[in-house]
């Protein structure tokens, strides 16, 4: 019973809802940084193979896209770390409501780092946020060149001129209007549209830009743990004031009782 009776107590302080964000967070991060990086190295093949084929022309686009990865490389691990903290936090945060009415004592240091966490998981759910959007733009471009494919497989199976459809990658300013040939048509378009690579890179934007919604929702569960549990902690640190003033008091007027009957017995 005894060992029974530890297990429970300490699987009553594990905090589960931070564990829970927690895990959709790592998972969410995982995703973006680990598609977002292997979709951007697909996507400059494609671009360097079939529609700017100077360097050139597309060497701004290359070390956009290496910055862009080695972006991906300190976001990983910036919140694998500040997972870790707000999980560990929880941990704290959870005991101090555990505890309320034992000798467990909450400081007032204890309260502004949970109130700083508070503020800075806002700020970056704001900033997933616009990441989130930026991720759907990738999305949304590879959508238009996969609906461009699927156009010129109907166009093929109907008999039809299939030269007139093109794909020019130049309108959306991702390389200059100079890069040469700039644009697919016909059945070059039709390669592309038939390579894993481009396939694979579609589908890798869609998970990288679903693993920022996984983020985004998991910042906004962190965000209300956190404000939850700071409420706790200020109500803990009222309530431990309360408790003190009282038994203060209490010790007070036992101590003017105790007199009062030392000095009737005294004077009897």
């Amino acid at each position: 019973m005894g060992c029974f009776e530890c297990c429970i107590k300490c699987l009553g302080g594990v905090p589960y809802a931070s564990l829970v964000a927690t895990i959709l967070c790592f998972s969410g991060v995982a995703l973006f940084c680990g598609c977002g990086h292997v979709a951007l190295t697909g996507t400059v093949g494609i671009l360097e193979t079939h529609f700017s084929k100077v360097a050139s022309d597309h060497a701004m686009l290359t070390d956009v896209v290496q910055l862009m990865q080695y972006v991906i490389y300190g976001i990983a691990s910036f919140f694998f770390l500040y997972g870790i903290i707000l999980l560990a936090e929880g941990f704290y945060t959870t005991s101090a409501v555990k505890e309320l009415h034992s000798e467990f004592k909450t400081t007032i240091c204890g309260r502004c780092i949970s109130g700083m966490f508070v503020f800075l998981t806002y700020i970056l759910g704001v900033a997933w946020l616009g990441v989130f959007g930026f991720s759907a733009v990738p999305v949304f471009l590879f959508y238009n060149m996969w609906s461009t494919c699927a156009t010129l497989k109907s166009a093929v199976s109907n008999l039809t001129d299939i030269d007139s459809i093109c794909v020019d990658v130049r309108q959306y300013g991702i390389i200059p209007w100079s890069a040469t040939p700039g644009k697919a048509c016909g059945s070059t378009l039709g390669d592309i549209c038939n390579t894993s690579e481009f396939y694979l890179s579609y589908h890798l934007y869609i998970v990288a830009c679903a693993g920022a919604g996984a983020t985004v929702i998991a910042l906004i569960h962190f965000l209300m743990i956190l404000s939850a549990n700071w409420a706790y902690l200020k109500d803990a640190s009222q309530m431990h004031a309360y408790q003190d003033i009282k038994m203060k008091e209490e010790q007070e007027l036992q101590d003017i009782t105790s007199r009062s009957k030392e000095c009737l017995h005294s004077y009897t």
